[in-house]
């Protein structure tokens, strides 16, 4: 088996990439990345090893895509701009990359005959959709330009596997974090943020009141989903979308008091403005998930966050100048 994994220097990708080398059945994985937000010291462990390369291309080429799709058994594409905030700042980048460069690659897979694409779609999907837990079939309108490219990838990938026959399967992830996940610059996650404020002893902004809510995921589980959808052999599986969670509702105030908690901090936080176009509350039915793709999420939240949070701490001396 040879595997595509589109942005593969970035955080989810780079742990992909690290779990996929240590299966025997792969026998060749290369990464394609512009490094815009994703860095080559996620995959320097990985630059020695024959079975991996990496190419530095951008998924906006189409000529790129189909030269990285050459001689590639399975996709998984990971590349997107992330970040609700950075979308509405930019949102003409944000469709450009998540959506002109996602049909770049099921175009380069339907015409090279690649078997499946296994694609990162977003539970921004859901939008103003008041229910919870949140249901794969059950979605609302978009509340932001990234939502829309998100929901976008999933309307092209029904398209292409209904006129072309390709086998997609969307994977719709809910804030995951863990190691490699960059707390730099304005668009950083809330988990790398806050446990850079707590390193640093500088109290976090936290945005609302604290009550906002997610389904934070670690990123071993999000790993997981992907092996999972590239090698399903369930002929049911394929052609879905999927929730990609831990099925456990966490809040902004109960998540930095875990983090302290972990840390053995006493900060206190300072409360800010709401952001536009966040969602509220977040939480995931995994049902389905576990039923088709025998998802299984080996790590709970606050183990997630414990296993983070030493991995931050080891790089005080190294590149994310914390």
């Amino acid at each position: 088996m040879r595997i595509l994994v589109t942005g593969g220097a970035g955080f989810i990708g780079s742990n992909l990439v690290e779990h996929l080398l240590g299966r025997p059945e792969v026998t060749f994985v290369r990464v394609l990345d512009n490094l815009a937000t994703g860095s080559l010291k996620n995959i320097e462990a990985f630059q020695n090893n024959p079975r991996f390369e990496f190419v530095e291309g951008d998924i906006r080429d189409y000529a790129t895509c189909l030269a990285a799709c050459e001689g590639i058994d399975r996709i998984s594409h990971q590349a997107a701009l992330g970040s609700v905030p950075r979308s509405i700042q930019d949102p003409l980048t944000s469709n450009e990359v998540n959506v002109t460069g996602t049909l770049n690659i099921f175009t380069a897979a339907k015409e090279l005959g690649i078997q499946r694409v296994v694609y990162a779609a977003s539970s921004s999907t859901y939008g103003d959709h008041p229910g919870l837990p949140k249901v794969e079939d059950k979605i609302g309108n978009p509340l932001s330009p990234y939502a829309v490219t998100k929901f976008v990838n999933e309307l092209y990938a029904r398209v292409y596997a209904n006129v072309y026959g390709l086998n997609l399967i969307g994977l719709r992830y809910f804030n995951v974090f863990g190691p490699k996940q960059n707390p730099q610059g304005p668009y950083a996650a809330v988990i790398p943020l806050f446990i850079k404020s707590i390193l640093n002893n500088e109290p976090p902004t936290i945005n609302g009141k604290g009550e906002h809510s997610r389904d934070f995921t670690f990123v071993e589980n999000a790993v997981q989903a992907n092996v999972c959808a590239l090698f399903t052999q369930n002929t049911e599986a394929v052609n879905q979308v999927y929730n990609i969670a831990c099925g456990e509702q966490t809040s902004l105030s109960e998540l930095f008091e875990n983090l302290k908690s972990l840390a053995g901090s006493d900060l206190a936080p300072v409360y800010g403005p709401e952001r536009a176009g966040d969602v509220k509350h977040s939480l995931a039915d995994i049902s389905k998930a576990k039923n088709l793709l025998n998802y299984n999420p080996p790590v709970p939240v606050r183990d997630g966050l414990k296993k983070t949070l030493e991995w931050y701490r080891q790089q005080h001396h190294f590149s994310y100048s914390l």
